[in-house]
């Protein structure tokens, strides 16, 4: 199987005035620093803003901007690019880490209309992938192939409602897909996110799972969307399938989240309703020589990324280290990667891309989640590592 090889070009977004802040470890200190993009060079932000987390909640876009110019200069940025594949790194040499670190990793649920389909399948099916032609089947002989045009709470989404309660066909993913109120869930733990060339996991017990390519919100303290960046919540289909209250299992095991490889921070250039703009293209290939392509285009999401934010950090609920959030997946891929029927599911060398010309490419190869590497670097290493450089004053 060919070495998985990460490019600087790749990895960047296409316009050169992108505001790019980031993570990487670095060797020499035992331990991460946040990061900007300076032209083909990385810098160290450390010393002005300790976490990303930090940076995040009390920096303008200007401000950032400002210390990026002024920062000490950390590398090149073709090389720590390079050296992010795991498994291949020179660990004497600084790489990517996901850019987030103290923020809660969160998620949503079937915002896509056009995937809403495939959760209700999902249960019907409970978690057999054999069984999900002839749910898929049922389901749009009575509500036809999907659900598009209904907008989240309204009446039109009421009566639909009424109308499969009364068919016996109504579902808690119908629930959160068309209903007033968003799903919102824990993806993982801050800081267990792994960041672009790192190996993502699948539970070596699941039998149906793919990857879930996302638009990844970057909210601070106050609920304010201040960036965005690419994500892959990796989801066990099978495991969800058989019970919604499975999905803590399904979602959160050893590196089953990736996010990176930057986060982009909104400024005058790049605006909320930029990001509403953005279209993004998912590749998987495989050892056996399956290859799928999907385009997700951000604009045909049935929930305003402002209300899902709105929905989560509001003065019911808030975080003061910030959230990193997921807004749901239009991808479900279809095809059989075996016998016919069977859909489609994860092998272990599995190679996903997900890459949009405003925020370059998150890159990842699927292993099973014992074999990726263990994470060991939480929360309270984090701050015993701050604490012994001498970086958190004012943080």
């Amino acid at each position: 199987m060919p070495q998985l090889t990460l490019s600087v070009q790749e990895s960047m977004p296409r316009d050169g005035h992108a505001l790019l802040v980031g993570r990487a470890w670095l060797p020499s200190d035992d331990g991460p620093a946040v990061i900007g993009v300076r032209g083909a060079e990385a810098v160290n932000l450390t010393r002005a803003y300790p976490t990303a987390s930090h940076l995040l909640n009390v920096a303008k876009p200007e401000e950032i901007s400002s210390a990026i110019r002024q920062a000490p200069p950390l590398g090149r940025l073709d090389a720590l690019v390079a050296n992010s594949v795991e498994g291949a790194r020179d660990r004497a040499k600084p790489w990517l880490l996901a850019p987030c670190d103290l923020q809660a990793v969160k998620a949503s649920g079937v915002t896509f209309i056009a995937s809403l389909l495939e959760r209700v399948i999902e249960e019907r099916a409970r978690g057999n992938p054999t069984l999900a032609d002839g749910a898929r089947r049922e389901i749009q002989a009575i509500i036809g192939p999907d659900l598009r045009g209904i907008r989240p709470g309204s009446p039109e989404a009421a009566r639909v409602k009424d109308v499969l309660v009364a068919k016996g066909m109504w579902s808690q993913y119908l629930e959160v897909g068309i209903g007033p109120d968003a799903e919102l869930f824990t993806k993982c733990p801050p800081m267990a996110a792994v960041g672009p060339g790192a190996r993502v996991g699948i539970h070596p017990k699941s039998v149906w799972n793919n990857p879930e390519p996302e638009l990844v919100l970057v909210i601070n303290s106050a609920g304010t969307i201040v960036g965005v960046t690419l994500g892959n919540d990796v989801n066990l289909r099978d495991v969800e399938g058989r019970s919604a209250l499975l999905l803590g299992r399904a979602k959160d095991n050893n590196a089953s989240c990736a996010i990176g490889p930057f986060i982009r921070v909104l400024d005058d250039t790049f605006t909320l309703d930029s990001a509403r703009r953005i279209v993004f293209e998912t590749t998987v290939t495989g050892p056996d020589g399956f290859a799928i392509t999907h385009t997700t285009r951000v604009g045909e999401i049935g929930r305003d990324l402002g209300d899902l934010a709105s929905q989560l950090h509001s003065r019911y609920h808030q975080y003061p280290d910030g959230v990193m959030l997921f807004i749901g997946t239009m991808f479900t891929p279809l095809d059989d990667r075996g016998a016919p029927g069977s859909g489609f599911t994860h092998k272990v060398g599995d190679v996903v891309k997900i890459s949009a010309p405003e925020l370059g490419m998150l890159v990842n190869e699927v292993v099973h989640c014992d074999e990726a590497e263990p994470w060991t670097f939480g929360t309270g290493a984090l701050m015993a590592n701050l604490a012994r450089r001498g970086v958190l004053r004012g943080a």
